[in-house]
């Protein structure tokens, strides 16, 4: 009767709740054990150990087994996820607000494996940076307008009219954050200061081809800033032309940007360097010509990283 009394008792213990420390939910029964088994001969004994041990070995299955359908599920969504941002994409690709020159340039550039690189989705809050005329933000805006978010800044004085002539970017918003940038002595490359674009919860940051057009200490204020407006576990993408490690500025790399130095920099910033791609590498570029020159011209090498804000 002991026994039995004991084995019903065992049985009918719920499992280890979610709260319970690893080492509870592993050895909390040992107590148990030994109480359901005084008194017992060695048989009575041995039928408490290994009723219990089934019990429990029942109870990790089923928490084992919760955890798969948990995790099946998240994929699930995750995989819906991308699948819709993909389609929005495409469907942007084609749209009519895009140039026939803008269109040329989409096998070179490959924004659909580019962006599902730096692991965009539809429902972001994302700041894209120097957006120029707006080649990617006319693939930003309407991938991102019915569920997400696409700030724009910095240099957006060429931007403006597109945006207003195309009613499918009603919805990109942009910060007044144009601070003044001076160029050096170098044609092309700027200073910038500190600055700020006044938000703290983005979930992604993306730069195209412009990190070389700021002098070091520029990106570095770049960089602090972009580390600020991300919120914990945000995405910084930084995409340009390649330069040789260490090799000096001069007249033909001065648009290109040392892929070591970026790292660095980014780190430097408090950033977690993620991945890279090898997406953009070209071997007709050897990095010795200037972006511009027609044998290298829409062909250049460019590294491709993915930066994250520590959790």
């Amino acid at each position: 009767m002991h026994i039995a009394n004991g084995l019903l008792s065992l049985l009918a213990r719920s499992p280890p709740t979610a709260g319970e420390t690893c080492s509870k939910a592993e050895t909390g029964w040992i107590p148990d054990l030994i109480n359901a088994g005084i008194g017992q001969d060695g048989l009575g004994q041995q039928l408490v150990i290994i009723s219990y041990l089934l019990d429990y070995s029942r109870r990790i299955a089923m928490r084992l087994i919760s955890t798969i359908f948990i995790l099946l599920a998240c994929l699930s969504l995750q995989v819906v996820a991308d699948d819709r941002t993909t389609d929005k994409l495409k469907q942007a690709l084609a749209s009519d607000i895009r140039s026939s020159e803008e269109k040329q340039r989409d096998a070179n550039r490959k924004p659909i494996e580019t962006l599902d690189f730096i692991g965009l989705r539809d429902d972001m809050k994302v700041l894209e940076l120097f957006p120029g005329t707006g080649w990617y933000t006319k693939l930003l805006g309407p991938v991102l307008r019915d569920r997400g978010m696409l700030y724009v800044a910095l240099m957006t004085s060429r931007l403006e009219p597109v945006i207003e002539a195309s009613p499918i970017l009603d919805k990109v918003r942009l910060l007044e954050v144009n601070p003044e940038m001076p160029m050096t002595a170098v044609r092309g490359i700027f200073e910038l200061g500190n600055l700020s674009f006044f938000i703290e919860d983005l979930d992604m940051v993306v730069t195209f081809r412009n990190a070389h057009n700021l002098t070091a200490e520029g990106r570095g204020n770049l960089n602090e800033a972009v580390f600020d407006a991300l919120k914990p576990g945000g995405v910084y993408a930084v995409i340009d032309h390649t330069r040789r490690h260490m090799e000096p500025l001069n007249k033909d790399n001065y648009r290109r940007s040392d892929p070591v130095a970026i790292i660095k920099e980014c780190l430097d910033a408090g950033f977690e360097f993620e991945a890279y791609s090898d997406l953009h590498r070209r071997e007709v570029d050897d990095l010795t010509l200037e972006v511009g020159d027609k044998a290298v011209t829409g062909q250049t090498d460019r590294f491709s990283f993915v930066f994250r804000k520590p959790l």
